[in-house]
C-alpha cells in the first residue's frame, strides 16, 4: 500500500467528486491549536469553553461544599500546579454551529478517515448524533480510535515518508435516524474489479437480507459500474454503501485495500487469490443464519480498530468464525 492510496481515501479528497451520490457533508479545516487538544493525553478531560451557554455542556460539576478542597492560600507552593483553564475553539465552535443547522440540526462527526464509533458510549443517545460543538467535541476527544488518523494512518505503507497528514479535517455529515445498519455494505475492488461484497453489520442476522441478496447484488454492481469504476483513481480499495428503501445507492467511505482495512466476512487472503482468477463472478456475503452472526464485536471498540494482527486473541476468534461460516457455505443443510 502506499501513501497516496491512503491520502485518495480521505473524506475531502473524494467527497467533493461523488457528493451527488453520497449523504449530504460539510467539511472544515481544523486548526492546530484543536488537533494538539484532541490528542494531548496528559491533562485532564476537559471540554472546550464554548462560545454560547447554551450550547454548552458542564466541565465540572460544581459542589459549593468541596470548594474548600481546591483553595489555595496566598504564597502556597502548590500554586503551579492549579489546573488550566479549558481550551476555547470560537471560531471552529461558529462554524460547526452554522454547518449543523445548514444540515437540519443533526449530524454526526468523521475526520479525514474516521469516525469515533468507539465513543458512542458517552453520548446521551449511545450513538454518534450530535446538536452542539460540545457533543461533536466530547466525541472527538473520547474516542481512541481516531488516534488511527492523528498518528498512524501511514503506518502500513511501504513507502512511508511522514507520520501524519499536513491538515486534518472535520466532516459533519447530515445524520438520518431512520437508517437501517443491515442495508449498509463494503465493497472489495481489486485491479478495477468489483470482486467482493460484504454485510457491514456484521454482529445480527437479517433474514430480510437473504430473501433479497440477489436484487442487491444487481443494485450494487450497476452502481459500482456506472458511479465508482472509473472515478477513482486507485486500481485497488473499498467502498461502503448504504442502499435505501428504494433501491437508491448512497456512498459512505472509501478505504485503502488490505492494511487496517477490514475484510469483515472475508479474509483478505481469499480476496487476493480470488482477484488473480480470471472471470467476472461477484461473490456477496451476508449472515444467512443465526448461526454466522459474530456476537463477540459487540465491542465499546469498533470492528475496523480491533487488534486482529497474528495471534491475537481476535486473530484466533476470527479464524474459527471463518471456519465455521465456511462449513456453512459449503454445507448449507448441514444446520438443518
Amino acid at each position: 500500500m502506499k501513501e497516496e492510496e491512503v491520502n485518495r481515501c480521505q473524506i475531502q479528497e473524494w467527497y467533493p467528486r461523488f457528493k451527488s451520490d453520497s449523504i449530504k457533508t460539510m467539511i472544515h479545516e481544523l486548526p492546530e491549536s484543536f488537533i494538539e487538544y484532541l490528542i494531548d493525553d496528559h491533562g485532564p478531560f476537559l471540554l472546550p469553553l464554548s462560545i454560547d451557554d447554551n450550547d454548552a455542556l458542564p466541565n465540572r460539576i460544581h459542589k459549593p461544599e468541596e470548594e474548600e478542597d481546591f483553595e489555595v492560600s496566598e504564597g502556597s507552593e502548590d500554586e503551579s500546579e492549579q489546573p488550566s483553564p479549558p481550551p476555547s475553539f470560537p471560531e471552529l465552535e461558529m462554524k460547526i454551529k452554522e454547518s449543523i443547522k445548514a444540515l437540519g440540526g443533526s449530524i454526526f462527526p468523521k475526520l479525514n478517515w474516521s469516525a469515533p464509533k468507539d465513543a458512542a458510549w458517552i453520548s446521551s443517545t449511545g450513538n454518534l448524533c450530535c446538536n452542539s460543538f460540545s457533543e461533536v467535541a466530547i466525541l472527538l476527544r473520547a474516542s481512541d480510535s481516531l488516534v488511527h488518523d492523528l498518528c498512524h494512518v501511514y503506518d502500513s505503507c511501504s513507502d512511508k515518508t511522514v507520520s501524519r497528514p499536513p491538515k486534518f479535517f472535520l466532516a459533519l455529515r447530515k445524520w438520518y435516524s431512520s437508517l437501517h445498519p443491515e442495508m449498509e455494505f463494503r465493497c472489495f475492488v481489486r485491479n478495477g474489479i468489483l470482486l467482493g461484497v460484504s454485510q457491514r453489520e456484521v454482529t445480527g442476522f437479517y433474514p430480510a437480507l437473504v430473501e433479497k441478496k440477489d436484487e442487491l447484488i444487481t443494485i450494487i454492481q450497476r452502481f459500482f459500474i456506472y458511479k465508482v469504476k472509473g472515478n477513482f483513481e486507485s486500481e485497488s480499495y473499498t467502498f461502503d454503501i448504504y442502499v435505501t428503501n428504494d433501491d437508491r445507492v448512497k456512498l459512505l467511505d472509501f478505504n485503502p485495500w488490505g492494511a487496517f482495512t477490514l475484510p469483515l466476512l472475508f479474509t483478505w487472503e481469499e480476496l487476493e487469490v480470488d482477484s488473480n482468477e480470471e472471470g467476472d463472478y461477484l461473490e456477496f456475503r451476508l449472515v444467512e443464519s443465526q448461526c454466522g452472526v459474530r456476537p463477540g464485536l459487540r465491542t465499546a471498540v469498533p470492528y475496523d480498530y480491533l487488534d486482529t494482527s497474528p495471534g491475537s486473541g481476535w486473530d484466533e476468534f476470527l479464524k474459527k468464525a471463518d471456519e465455521e461460516l465456511g462449513q456453512q457455505i459449503r454445507s448449507p443443510q448441514a444446520g438443518a
